[in-house]
């Protein structure tokens, strides 16, 4: 096992901008004023076990979304250091697939403690680059080192079968290989959690990789990948690039690359489905999502609507697990008052400002898209019941902010319901009985999670069994599983066999192979047989 040392860490750590540093106790929650600095730090590729600055000519702004300081910039990876990486990862595939399980466990050990340790580093980069809260931040971070603990169990969760004498003399076992090298895309919205989702299984399934982080906020995948360095992983086992459209196609066609990991909008995904699967590749893809929660007259009243604002608002709305709809069953009147209430008693700040409960959105045009959708909502005559569009936060007035917004007497046929916003706009439908409840949601096109609200075993009953979505709440708005279990959307929401992480997520990242052995003490004896071999005594 590799063991890098207390130089080399700090060696990697002066490659790359302060943000990212691990080993440098100077980790400040903004750059400079773009304006100030003169030349940001630049994002580094890794490859074969070194960050390297690359030698694009073309690079991106990494924006905070609460000041436009620019943090970073990212280069747009070339052709030959994204072939680097691959060769890279390919190069370090038959020493990796024969370490030990034991000593990948070990390594998937030290890692989660590394993690554990720099979790406040991690969570502050988390809310520089993307915008959500320091709390937040630190839920992003735990819910992806819980997949790495996941992975600390892999000697067991790899495990074949055996079956002994399935003939006279003949036994069969099937084992779990890793495939070779594997990658993975990310979105913006959890740039910790769902590189964590990916690489520790990968990895310690025997396979190496190549990961391409979100172009809005690639620090937390920087830091992790040095956290893995630091607890033993061999140069070339994980891999960095960066960039956009070409090098994600890049990562589709390449022959050497076996599996894909995608998670993020459904364009995307269904384009990296198409495209890599159409080379032979395995793919799980993770795609848009509309979420619904039904809430039943006789749901506890204030438990539900504390849900109702904490999924639909949190993060900014940018979950893919968000509860962005809910349907009120007889109406949603008597809940209005109150959800607009407390709604409004929110507050909407800089995700390092201790009184915020939720920041900003990525991006300037992701806030004119929403606010674009609230209009068309409005427009096509929902009520709107508490509009966040005009929000102003002091001291951060350029910020990307929205504010909580409500949307009354949605239907199903409004623009705003039929796309998935991404935002804090929360839309509420009615229904008038269970049945016409259950049905809004499944005629929607995405499946990855819907909840009910309710104190009737009898309804919930109904519910789990007759809603045709993939994670499913009782009184629990976001039902995300932990990860000995496996992230499961499904409709539109997921292309794919194998979906993330659990049982899933190590089938996905092995392929089986099945052995049938025979051992005979003599051959003496023994004719020539051309018929079809059976179990049967001849």
């Amino acid at each position: 096992m590799l063991q890098l040392s207390i130089q080399r860490v700090r060696t990697l750590s002066c490659l790359r901008p302060q943000v990212f540093a691990l080993a440098s106790s100077r980790i400040s929650t903004a750059a400079e004023p773009s304006s100030k600095q003169r030349n940001p730090p630049r994002v580094p590729n890794l490859i074969g076990g070194k960050f390297i600055e690359s030698k694009s000519s073309t690079f991106l702004d990494v924006i905070n979304p609460a000041t436009q300081e620019v943090v970073s910039q990212l280069p747009l990876t070339t052709n030959e250091e994204f072939k680097a990486a691959v060769s890279a990862a390919k190069n370090a595939f038959p020493s990796w697939r024969n370490t030990p399980i034991t000593t990948r466990q070990r390594i998937m050990l030290k890692l989660q403690e590394f993690i554990r340790r720099d979790m406040d580093k991690l969570a502050l980069n988390v809310t520089t680059e993307q915008g959500k809260t320091l709390k937040d931040a630190q839920g992003d971070v735990f819910r992806g080192l819980e997949v790495v603990e996941h992975a600390c169990g892999m000697a067991t969760l790899q495990m074949g079968e055996y079956v002994s004498n399935v003939s006279h003399g003949i036994d069969t076992y099937s084992i779990r290989e890793p495939l070779g090298v594997c990658a993975g895309i990310c979105p913006f919205n959890f740039p910790a959690m769902i590189p964590l989702w990916m690489f520790p299984v990968a990895v310690t399934c025997g396979n190496t990789f190549v990961l391409k982080p979100s172009e809005k906020d690639p620090g937390a995948a920087i830091m992790l990948a040095e956290l893995a360095l630091e607890a033993g992983l061999p140069e070339g086992v994980l891999n960095i690039i960066h960039g956009t459209h070409d090098v994600v196609n890049a990562i589709c066609d390449d022959d050497d690359i076996k599996a894909v990991s995608f998670v993020g909008s459904n364009v995307a995904g269904m384009h990296i489905y198409s495209r890599a699967s159409a080379k032979g590749k395995r793919v799980q893809s993770n795609m848009g999502a509309k979420n619904h929660a039904i809430v039943m007259p006789d749901a506890n009243v204030d438990a539900t609507i504390n849900a109702l604002v904490a999924a639909g608002f949190g993060a900014a709305g940018q979950r893919c697990m968000a509860l962005s709809t809910v349907v009120f069953v007889g109406g949603s009147k008597p809940w209005e008052t109150e959800l607009v209430e407390r709604a409004k008693a929110l507050k909407v700040n800089a995700g390092t400002e201790p009184d915020a409960d939720l920041g900003p959105v990525i991006s300037k045009q992701a806030k004119e898209r929403i606010h674009s959708l609230i209009q068309s909502g409005v427009d096509e005559g929902a009520r709107l019941l508490l509009d966040g569009r005009s929000i102003v936060v002091p001291r951060y007035e350029s910020g990307n902010f929205i504010g909580p917004t409500i949307l009354s007497n949605v239907t199903s046929n409004m623009e705003c319901y039929k796309e998935e916003i991404f935002g804090p706009v929360l839309l509420l439908m009615e229904a008038d009985s269970l049945e016409e409840a259950i049905s809004i949601v499944n005629q929607n096109k995405y499946g990855n999670g819907a909840a009910i609200f309710t104190t009737s075993g009898v309804a919930a009953r109904k519910f789990q069994t007759e809603i045709d979505a993939g994670q499913v709440g009782i009184n629990v708005p976001i039902p995300v599983p932990l990860p000995f279990f496996s992230f499961t959307g499904n409709k539109a929401s997921f292309a794919g066999d194998l979906n993330f992480y659990g049982k899933a997520g190590v089938n996905f990242y092995t392929q089986i192979k099945t052995i049938t052995q025979n051992w005979k003490d003599s051959t003496g004896g023994s004719k020539v047989n051309l018929a079809m071999p059976t179990s049967q005594k001849s």
